[in-house]
């Protein structure tokens, strides 16, 4: 009783509600009035043209007989009067009440008294115990990733959503959300913005400062992440009193073009962790092209270890009996030390043409050419838009307007002098056709390209992308590790770095009894133990109680490792 006393107190609190249902009475009123003038004109019918009398009762039950089209019939009129004055009564109930009457209902009553019962079911606070949570501020194309990270952390968030209906939509679909207005203080101290872990600023630029100011007046030493879409705005969110700016679109662009390198470079620096550092190197030319894993000796040689393989935009497991092409990709691990020897090895005599052909002058493509131009390489761009001219500037050395996907424009822009082509445009449809285009008028061609939409991913990997990143898995990352204390590990899209708990069923046994590679596919990277942390662990490694395991893979592949060691 008491929560639907709070909810008549909520619905008829609401100034809109409050009119709605005077609108709603006055029809009804109207409604009342037009039924009494018709039983009065039936009585007068009755009485003055035909000669018969009845009851009020009567002439009340006839109205609304007709007027609802029941028309039991038992009570007619004979003259041509009375049943012109049936038909007026008939057509006048088909539209005040079965047209108007549920339309006015449901519009101005039955809709608003839904949506204060919506209200009432989305929770407004976070529980009064919660701490050591993360506050998302909106749920964008980054929050289900980071979402999906926390968890497998088991780290409690909430998500603010300011429409109760979407706010009951995320909560039917499993999602920790909070209804209340991003730019309010009471949404923060509902939230305990004080015990939390981290507020992670999503939205836009101008509404991140806002969020920022009124968290600080909560809690001044909460840690914030925010989103910064422009690079102006960084300035800007750390004044406002941001603890990290993340300019996810300009960082996107530079993963991108660091990802495959070209020319006389091999290995390439994909992040550091505790001490060790996580490369990719390409074999073609080198001595390990066309050997088995386990016949490189790359271990014996350097010290570093391959901890996986990428193959067609797919990481795979590093079995020492796969075979690397020339279109392999093998992941390493080492310390810097060990990957310098590694360089050594892979050195090679070959002639790069230092050149990467840019199609997309947007943002990402714009901070993808300003970090190609400070490593000395030769940026040609291609680009729509003229418009765009001035804010390209200077970035790259050959600047082609026109349309990439007509082959004059590509060849004048330098495909065939091309290693890499960026793919940097944010339709997914035309990087899938671009990435079919580019490859069958240069099949040896190495392609980068960013993706917008998950369900994309196959496609243009089977279009024939080497490697695809997108925005929302790079937040994602990106927020993570700065809970955790680390520098960003990027593998690629759909791969994602885990932290779990070592399983009991697995306690005592060595990396090598566990078969987790063989069994799941995850690449394990290192094994925490206390204040201690195995990084690269050999396959003698033996996995203690309370560990926790870092590992490398899939979704898919992580739920399989759940079932399997459970």
């Amino acid at each position: 009783m008491k929560f639907l006393s709070t909810q008549i107190t909520y619905f008829f609190g609401q100034q809109q509600i409050r009119q709605n249902v005077r609108a709603l009475l006055k029809y009804l009123a109207f409604v009342v009035g037009v039924i009494t003038l018709f039983s009065v004109l039936f009585h007068v019918i009755m009485l003055y043209v035909e000669g018969r009398q009845f009851s009020w009762i009567t002439g009340l039950y006839w109205t609304l007989t007709v007027m609802s089209t029941l028309g039991f019939g038992d009570i007619t009129f004979h003259s041509d009067l009375g049943r012109a004055f049936s038909l007026i009564v008939l057509l006048s109930g088909i539209i005040l009440l079965l047209i108007m009457l549920p339309f006015a209902f449901i519009r101005y009553f039955y809709a608003p008294w839904l949506e204060a019962q919506i209200h009432f079911q989305t929770p407004r606070s976070a529980p009064p115990d919660v701490s050591g949570h993360v506050i998302i501020c909106e749920y964008d194309s980054i929050a289900p990733g980071l979402i999906r990270r926390l968890r497998l952390n088991q780290i409690p968030y909430f998500v603010i959503e300011p429409d109760p209906r979407v706010a009951a939509e995320l909560l039917g679909d499993g999602i920790s959300v909070v209804q209340g207005e991003i730019d309010d203080r009471l949404t923060y101290e509902q939230l305990h913005v004080d015990r939390a872990l981290m507020v992670f600023a999503n939205a836009e630029d101008t509404i991140n400062s806002n969020i920022i100011l009124t968290v600080r007046e909560v809690a001044p030493d909460v840690p914030i992440a925010a989103v910064a879409t422009f690079e102006d705005s960084v300035d800007i969110l750390e004044l406002s009193g941001a603890t990290q700016v993340l300019p996810l679109k300009q960082r996107l662009g530079e993963h991108l073009a660091n990802r495959i390198n070209i020319g006389r470079d091999r290995a390439h620096l994909i992040g550091n962790f505790k001490g060790w550092q996580v490369v990719e190197f390409t074999v073609d030319d080198t001595p390990f092209s066309g050997l088995m894993i386990r016949e490189t000796r790359l271990r014996e040689l350097t010290g570093a270890n391959i901890i996986g393989v990428w193959e067609h935009g797919r990481l795979l497991p590093a079995d020492p009996e796969r075979f690397l092409s020339n279109l392999s990709v093998p992941v390493g691990i080492g310390t810097p030390e060990q990957i310098a020897s590694l360089e050594k090895l892979l050195a090679t005599n070959r002639d790069g043409t230092n050149t990467v052909l840019i199609i997309g002058g947007g943002k990402v493509g714009r901070a993808a050419g300003r970090a190609l131009k400070e490593k000395g390489i030769t940026v040609n761009m291609i680009d729509r838009k003229e418009e765009l001219r001035d804010r390209i500037g200077r970035i790259p050395d050959l600047l082609t307007i026109g349309d990439a996907a007509d082959r004059d424009t590509l060849m004048s822009a330098g495909l065939q002098e091309s290693e890499l082509v960026i793919l940097s445009t944010n339709d997914d449809a035309v990087n899938i056709y671009l990435s079919i285009y580019c490859r069958r008028l240069k099949p040896d061609l190495r392609i980068v390209s960013r993706i917008t939409h998950e369900r994309n991913i196959e496609a243009i990997h089977r279009a024939g992308a080497d490697f695809v990143l997108s925005y929302a898995p790079l937040g994602a990352e990106s927020v993570i590790s700065l809970i955790q204390g680390r520098e960003p590990i990027i593998m690629g899209e759909g791969v994602d770095l885990f932290t779990v708990p070592t399983p009991s069923s697995l306690f005592g046994k060595t990396l090598a009894e566990s078969q987790i590679g063989a069994l799941t596919g995850l690449i394990v990277l290192a094994v925490e133990t206390g204040n201690e942390t195995i990084t690269n662990p050999s396959p003698s490694t033996v996995f203690p109680p309370n560990s926790r395991l870092l590992m490398l893979g899939t979704n898919e592949q992580r739920q399989g490792f759940g079932e399997v060691f459970a």
